[in-house]
């Protein structure tokens, strides 16, 4: 999938695409069902699929907060938009200038003039332009004026309730990582590097892969049974079951929040590697213990927990 950052680099052969337009957070079912469709029309008119997703998210410009909301970094939703046979994705900055931009002048300057659509592809409540002003039936109309097609994609439904990210978000805050995954289609992961931490682990004898969690959401605290992928350049070179803890440590009150992952049948140095951690089932609460004997016996449980709810799913 190539990447485009600006509207001047877009190519020629990059042009005339289908490009489903969206923030893509988490690219849930939901968002996978709208590129579907997008996919389709591409592969009917024989040309590129494309995504544009701002960058930062919208939301991100106007309302900065020191805890992100994200489900999906950039390198995470650029994998996935991937697997879901993007040939492009123009991840076009948000900024002030964009912000100012009117409907009409986001259709001219960005979509016609910059990106040079065929077609585009919306959800049903998509809004876009300087206060929102702009909805479906005003990108219709200008569609029809400056010659691209507009499709409007209706949500998907879990049940009574339409599949988005801020249903996704509430149920990971809420220690539900498998109703998470549920809303998603696949499972909720953390990637970063793995740190030097203070090695804690290895004087219990359990050595953890520690990393900061940041530019993503932050998860109910607790312990949880994961997955994790080892990544070099990209691509995934190992995978191993575990057992992590995600939390402020109460035994030893640590200031931000961190993620320790103890990866069962690993013996290696993960320091400097990229790590995906996948949340797959929540165990417990974190707790404080009376002694570090006593956080290795529960630590020991956590794990036979993990294996189990790991041998379930």
């Amino acid at each position: 999938m190539r990447i485009f950052r600006h509207c001047d680099e877009v190519t020629s052969a990059y042009k005339g695409a289908v490009v489903a337009i969206g923030n893509f957070d988490g690219v849930h079912r939901g968002h996978q069902a709208l590129i579907g469709h997008a996919r389709s029309l591409a592969e009917d008119r024989g040309a590129k699929l494309g995504v544009l997703a701002f960058e930062p998210h919208p939301q991100e410009f106007f309302r900065p907060s020191p805890e992100s909301f994200r489900l999906t970094p950039f390198r995470v939703k650029a994998r996935l938009l991937g697997q879901q046979g993007v040939d492009a994705m123009f991840a076009l900055a948000f900024d002030a200038q964009m912000a100012a931009r009117s409907a009409d002048e986001f259709v001219t300057q960005v979509l016609v003039r910059g990106l040079g659509v065929a077609c585009v592809v919306v959800g049903s409540d998509f809004q876009f332009g300087k206060g929102r002003k702009g909805n479906v039936a005003v990108l219709a109309e200008l569609g029809k004026s400056h010659d691209f097609d507009v499709e409007i994609f209706e949500p998907i439904l879990d049940g009574a309730e339409k599949i988005s990210s801020s249903h996704i978000r509430e149920a990971l805050k809420a220690g539900k990582p498998d109703v998470a995954a549920r809303l998603l289609g696949h499972t909720w992961s953390v990637e970063g590097r793995v740190d030097h931490g203070d090695k804690r682990g290895r004087t219990l004898g359990i050595p953890t892969a520690n990393m900061r969690v940041h530019d993503t959401i932050y998860p109910a605290y607790g312990i949880y049974a994961v997955r994790a992928t080892v990544y070099e350049n990209d691509a995934a070179t190992a995978r191993h079951d575990g057992v992590a803890s995600f939390g402020i440590r109460p035994m030893w009150q640590t200031k931000d929040p961190q993620l320790e992952t103890w990866l069962f049948d690993f013996d290696g140095d993960l320091y400097g590697k990229h790590l995906g951690v996948e949340f797959i089932h929540y165990i417990r609460p974190e707790a404080k213990f009376d002694s570090p004997e006593a956080l290795t016996a529960q630590i020991a449980n956590d794990a036979e927990d993990a294996k189990k709810a790991l041998a379930r799913a």
